[in-house]
Protein backbone atom coordinates (compact mmCIF):
# COMPACT_ATOMS: atom_id res chain seq x y z
CA UNK A 1 0.00 0.00 0.00
CA UNK A 2 1.67 3.20 -0.80
CA UNK A 3 1.28 5.78 1.47
CA UNK A 4 2.64 9.89 1.16
CA UNK A 5 2.85 11.89 4.18
CA UNK A 6 3.97 15.40 4.34
CA UNK A 7 5.29 17.06 7.05
CA UNK A 8 6.81 20.47 7.89
CA UNK A 9 4.36 22.85 7.75
CA UNK A 10 3.23 25.65 9.73
CA UNK A 11 2.80 29.46 10.89
CA UNK A 12 5.44 31.38 9.23
CA UNK A 13 5.92 35.55 9.13
CA UNK A 14 5.70 37.00 5.53
CA UNK A 15 9.61 37.09 4.01
CA UNK A 16 9.92 33.90 5.77
CA UNK A 17 10.86 30.17 5.24
CA UNK A 18 9.80 26.70 5.57
CA UNK A 19 10.84 23.51 4.29
CA UNK A 20 8.36 20.55 3.74
CA UNK A 21 8.92 16.76 3.10
CA UNK A 22 7.24 14.33 1.78
CA UNK A 23 8.33 10.48 2.63
CA UNK A 24 6.94 7.86 0.54
CA UNK A 25 6.66 3.96 1.41
CA UNK A 26 4.80 1.01 -0.25
CA UNK A 27 5.62 2.43 -4.03
CA UNK A 28 8.96 2.35 -5.94
CA UNK A 29 9.92 6.14 -5.83
CA UNK A 30 12.29 5.94 -7.90
CA UNK A 31 10.25 5.16 -10.47
CA UNK A 32 8.10 8.06 -10.40
CA UNK A 33 8.40 12.27 -10.92
CA UNK A 34 7.05 13.72 -8.00
CA UNK A 35 5.19 16.96 -7.73
CA UNK A 36 3.85 19.56 -4.83
CA UNK A 37 0.03 20.75 -5.11
CA UNK A 38 -1.75 23.19 -2.94
CA UNK A 39 -5.00 24.29 -2.52
CA UNK A 40 -6.16 27.37 -0.42
CA UNK A 41 -9.16 27.33 0.80
CA UNK A 42 -12.09 28.58 -1.87
CA UNK A 43 -9.43 27.96 -4.35
CA UNK A 44 -8.72 24.72 -6.80
CA UNK A 45 -6.14 22.98 -6.28
CA UNK A 46 -2.73 24.66 -7.95
CA UNK A 47 0.22 23.11 -8.96
CA UNK A 48 3.29 24.20 -7.16
CA UNK A 49 6.79 22.21 -8.51
CA UNK A 50 7.57 18.81 -9.32
CA UNK A 51 10.74 16.89 -10.16
CA UNK A 52 11.73 14.05 -12.52
CA UNK A 53 12.41 10.84 -11.57
CA UNK A 54 15.97 10.95 -10.71
CA UNK A 55 16.17 14.65 -9.75
CA UNK A 56 18.02 16.07 -13.17
CA UNK A 57 15.11 18.15 -13.74
CA UNK A 58 12.86 20.44 -11.42
CA UNK A 59 9.50 22.22 -12.78
CA UNK A 60 7.72 25.23 -10.86
CA UNK A 61 4.52 27.15 -11.37
CA UNK A 62 4.75 30.97 -12.42
CA UNK A 63 3.88 32.18 -8.59
CA UNK A 64 6.00 30.68 -6.95
CA UNK A 65 9.12 30.23 -9.44
CA UNK A 66 12.58 31.68 -7.87
CA UNK A 67 11.04 31.15 -4.29
CA UNK A 68 10.97 27.26 -3.74
CA UNK A 69 12.55 24.77 -4.73
CA UNK A 70 11.72 20.91 -5.31
CA UNK A 71 14.49 18.19 -4.13
CA UNK A 72 14.49 14.34 -3.82
CA UNK A 73 16.46 12.00 -2.12
CA UNK A 74 15.90 8.25 -3.89
CA UNK A 75 17.99 6.96 -1.17
CA UNK A 76 15.08 7.70 1.39
CA UNK A 77 12.32 7.86 -0.39
CA UNK A 78 11.60 11.77 0.25
CA UNK A 79 10.86 14.88 -1.64
CA UNK A 80 11.43 18.59 -0.51
CA UNK A 81 10.17 22.00 -1.19
CA UNK A 82 11.93 24.81 0.43
CA UNK A 83 9.67 27.43 0.34
CA UNK A 84 11.45 30.73 0.73
CA UNK A 85 10.51 34.52 0.57
CA UNK A 86 7.06 33.47 1.69
CA UNK A 87 3.58 35.73 0.70
CA UNK A 88 0.40 35.92 2.72
CA UNK A 89 -1.14 34.36 -0.50
CA UNK A 90 1.04 31.29 -0.18
CA UNK A 91 -0.93 30.07 2.13
CA UNK A 92 -2.68 26.67 1.74
CA UNK A 93 -2.65 23.21 2.07
CA UNK A 94 0.38 21.64 0.59
CA UNK A 95 0.51 18.57 -0.72
CA UNK A 96 2.63 15.77 -2.75
CA UNK A 97 1.79 13.37 -5.10
CA UNK A 98 3.32 10.49 -6.65
CA UNK A 99 1.43 9.45 -9.86
CA UNK A 100 -1.97 8.72 -8.81
CA UNK A 101 -1.51 8.92 -5.23
CA UNK A 102 -1.95 11.93 -3.06
CA UNK A 103 -0.60 12.92 0.78
CA UNK A 104 -2.89 14.06 3.47
CA UNK A 105 -1.36 17.31 3.47
CA UNK A 106 0.28 20.22 5.80
CA UNK A 107 -0.88 23.76 6.47
CA UNK A 108 1.13 26.20 5.63
CA UNK A 109 0.12 29.64 6.91
CA UNK A 110 2.28 32.40 6.28
CA UNK A 111 1.28 36.12 8.34
CA UNK A 112 1.56 39.64 7.12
Amino acid sequence: QVQLVESGGGLVQAGGSLRLSCAVSGGTFSSYAMAWFRQAPGKEREFVAAISRRGGTTYSGDSVMGRFTVNRDNAKNTVSLQMNSLKPEDTAVYYCKMNVYWGQGTQVTVSS
